[in-house]
């Protein structure tokens, strides 16, 4: 038997050992390929960089200076015709809001009806005094001139009989009475027509003050920019919710319209919580992105931050007590206007060559922090150290080195 296999391996020799080295490289690939296999999630190089250690906000455009446009506060009706739409550019002098004239000039028609008729009346009755004081004057004369006869008659008591002396006494007795009813009835008659007079007066007063007023009101049914800028429409409070007047509303005397924004004093203003107040210094840098402008990134620094915290009422309950932060942009830009939202990055701290990974690359394990190390072959699971976190990154402390690779995805849920 051993012969024959002697025999078999001599003439099969060449062929034997091919199938040999076939085999030996089929084993060398096998285990090339377990040791060197292709991870099942993706993975990262763990990385030696600067980590940004930031604090994101919501925040809102304010204006520290504006110029407000109301409606005439000595108006009635006003009705909106037209007005300028909201961020449009304007230049002093341009027409923001034009109210419907009509009824205020149909009020100025009647006022100065009124103070035409006010002051006839006045004359009227200045005329009607005179004509009564005249009357009352001549009968004061009259009844002056029966008391020097009375008198006169008197004195001649002398000469006549003791009778016609007695009648002489009662007729001037009765003269000095009718004199001084008489001297009375012009007083009384002065003092009515004076009141009379005052009372017209007054009301000439009234309707001249109110023509005055209609007059004025209708030069400012028409309301102009006080300075060039942007319309920043206000929004007021109505029965259908809270939105900016438009052609065809009825506004109230001295309801606010717009506003126009000094552009030099525009800010973004953010609450901050009190836990976060103590991290945050004036100066430091910060990052705008406006939800209306995705395209652009402004940059700019904390300028002020409030000493006391004050309650925020949309917070729900129970109420959040917050600082109110104030960031200055480095840049200007046209399109931007009191009330636009944006996200603030304040960059609270910098920590130079970290070993800094993804957030969504450490994962909660058995009440530890994970990651999870690709060896080549396998994930191996390690416990990291968080020194600090910030937005979608994370300061490893401890656990990991640079050059290392870490799944991005956890490969347990999956193997």
């Amino acid at each position: 038997m051993t012969a024959a296999l002697r025999r078999l391996w001599v003439r099969n020799k060449a062929a034997t050992i091919i199938v040999l080295l076939v085999l030996c490289c089929a084993a060398v690939l096998g285990t090339t390929r377990l040791v060197n296999r292709t991870p099942s999630v993706p993975i990262i190089a763990v990385k030696r960089q600067e980590f940004l250690d930031t604090l994101e906000l919501r925040g809102t455009v304010k204006a520290l200076k504006s110029v407000s446009i109301s409606a005439p506060a000595d108006a009635g009706d006003l009705q909106i015709v037209k007005m300028a739409a909201d961020g449009a550019q304007v230049k002093q002098g341009d027409v923001v809001v034009q109210f419907d004239t009509t009824k205020t000039e149909q009020d100025l028609a009647q006022f100065r009806s009124s103070l035409k008729s006010a002051q006839a009346e006045i004359e009227q009755a200045r005329a009607q005094a005179n004509m009564t004081e005249e009357a009352d004057t001549t009968e004061i004369m009259k009844s002056r001139y029966d008391v020097e006869r009375a008198r006169l008659e008197a004195s001649k008591q002398e000469i006549v009989s003791r009778i016609e002396g007695e009648e002489s006494k009662l007729k001037l007795a009765d003269a000095q009475q009718k004199l001084k009813e008489s001297e009375q009835k012009l007083k009384a008659d002065q003092s009515v027509d004076h009141a009379t007079i005052q009372s017209k007066i007054q009301a000439s007063k009234k309707a001249a003050y109110d023509a005055d007023r209609a007059a004025h009101a209708l030069t400012r049914m028409k309301l102009t920019a006080p300075i060039s800028g942007m319309i920043s429409l206000t929004s007021v409070w109505r029965g259908n919710g809270e939105a900016p007047f438009k052609p065809g509303d009825h506004a109230w005397p001295g309801a606010p319209i717009a506003q126009i924004p000094d552009t030099a004093t525009l800010r973004v203003s953010a609450r901050l919580d009190e836990t976060e107040r103590g991290r945050l210094r004036l100066g430091q840098p910060v990052t705008v992105q406006f939800d209306a402008m995705p395209e652009r990134q402004f940059t700019g620094h904390v300028e002020d931050i409030s000493t006391l915290a004050s309650s925020d009422f949309t917070g729900g309950w129970p109420f959040p007590r917050d600082f109110d932060l104030t960031a200055r942009l480095d840049q200007a830009d046209p399109r931007l206007k009191p009330g636009m939202p944006s996200q603030l990055t304040i960059i609270v701290d910098r920590v130079p060559h970290a070993v800094v990974i993804p957030a969504h690359a450490s994962f909660q394990k058995s009440g530890e922090t994970v990651a999870y190390v690709w060896t080549g072959s396998k994930f191996e699971e390690r416990a990291i150290e968080v020194g600090r976190r910030s937005g979608d990154r994370i300061l490893v402390s401890k656990g990991l080195q640079p050059g290392e690779e870490i799944a991005l995805r956890d490969p347990s849920a999956r193997e």
